[in-house]
């Protein structure tokens, strides 16, 4: 059951009593995600044309993989932690949350996109064994994906 609560933090509803998302719903959003993220590191790789003199960057430039890596944490981080739904999340009716309904942290944006990374999103396969379905990320960082 959901049930709409004001938050403090921000004017958006939240809510406590809370239906988990499915993975499948997750993956559908992740996968709009991939599309708009994609472009964005298009346009952000293009800012960097004039600092490599229109050439082509290399192949394992370690600054330009910690470019893309800040870029795309900014990218999630901004969303997740002012209204917790990305794009592909506002499509697929989902949002990510603290535990008590609040938008997330910045702090807890960067330990999830880092643990989403580092299992390559397999901790999503977590939710098949939690009772809240809360995947593997979910659990180290105090959040929860909620089915709007």
């Amino acid at each position: 059951m959901i049930t709409p609560v004001s938050n403090k933090n921000t004017s958006k509803e939240t809510t406590l009593d809370f239906c988990p998302a499915g993975i499948l719903r997750r993956i559908g959003a992740f996968s709009y995600d991939c599309l708009l993220l994609l472009a964005i590191l298009f346009v952000t790789t293009a800012l960097l044309l004039p600092f490599t003199e229109g050439e082509a960057i290399k192949t394992g430039n370690m600054l330009y993989s910690i470019y893309l890596f800040i870029v795309a944490f900014l990218f999630y981080g901004w969303f997740w932690t002012h209204g917790g739904q990305t794009l592909g999340m506002r499509a697929w009716k989902i949002r990510v949350e603290q535990l008590n309904g609040h938008d997330i942290t910045w702090p807890q944006a960067l330990h999830r996109f880092i643990l989403m990374c580092m299992t390559f999103g397999l901790g999503l396969l977590w939710c098949f064994t939690n009772r809240e379905r809360q995947a593997f990320f979910d659990r180290l960082t105090a959040t929860r994906t909620v089915r709007l």
